[in-house]
């Protein structure tokens, strides 16, 4: 864990260098968006980050996002949070309350799930929310995440049959592979079917991911330090 100015300090650095990158590549749309992972962390920590100007941030677990970031809402304006972590289908009424983006659908019975749920909301904002679907790219079995060779029927049924909002895919490639043909693959399939965003990178391999056309990078590490 590191201090709260050095984690604003940090927060700054890497902005900078996500600027870089995304110049170097010359992405048409501007740099990508930083998702700061603040699971594991406490308000207090994550009160200088927000005071520094960031806005958009990724929980992995749907009770610890509902203990932290109603007041965190409360006291700064515009917060953005994404479920970037595995989804149950018995936390998605909760998951749909307190997240504005959800980037792990991986599975039929979740999106089953999700789409009974935002049927029955009222809210505009939340009938229509934004998901990406998150693709086992390196076909792990201990891994979260649709099949590539399952994704363009799992793409079309989420899209088509189950009316989700798709805007994205996700990936967290393996530990041990080149991040880059992983982030490639993404992009492929997501060109198939027209799809513009793309999660991918994390503290790691943010810059690589970046020339591979990442329009969001996840990066927790590199700006709190090493979780709890």
């Amino acid at each position: 864990m590191t201090d709260s100015n050095q984690a604003a300090s940090n927060l700054e650095a890497i902005k900078q260098t996500i600027d870089d990158a995304a110049g170097v590549v010359k992405h048409e749309a501007g740099p990508p968006t930083l998702v700061c992972v603040s699971k594991t962390h406490d308000g207090a920590e994550i009160i200088p980050v927000l005071a520094a100007g960031q806005r958009v941030f990724g929980e992995n677990r749907v009770q610890e996002a509902m203990a932290k970031w109603p007041d965190l809402k409360k006291q700064f304006s515009g917060v953005e949070l994404h479920l970037i972590g595995p989804l149950q289908t018995n936390k998605v009424s909760d998951a749909v309350k307190i997240f504005d983006v959800i980037e792990t659908v991986d599975r039929e019975k979740l999106a089953r799930a999700l789409s009974r749920v935002l049927a029955k909301e009222t809210e505009k904002t939340k009938k229509n929310l934004p998901v990406f679907i998150q693709i086992n790219t390196g076909e792990e079995e201990q891994k979260a995440g649709i099949s590539p060779t399952q994704a363009d029927a799992f793409i079309s049924l989420c899209r088509d049959e189950l009316k989700l909002n798709v805007v994205g895919l996700m990936c967290i490639p393996p530990v041990e592979d080149t991040p880059g043909m992983h982030f490639a693959l993404l992009g492929k399939i997501a060109k198939r079917h027209n799809i513009k965003n793309l999660s991918m990178g994390m503290s790691a391999d943010y810059e690589t991911a970046i020339h591979f056309g990442a329009t969001h990078v996840r990066i927790g590490t590199a700006i709190f330090g090493a979780r709890k």
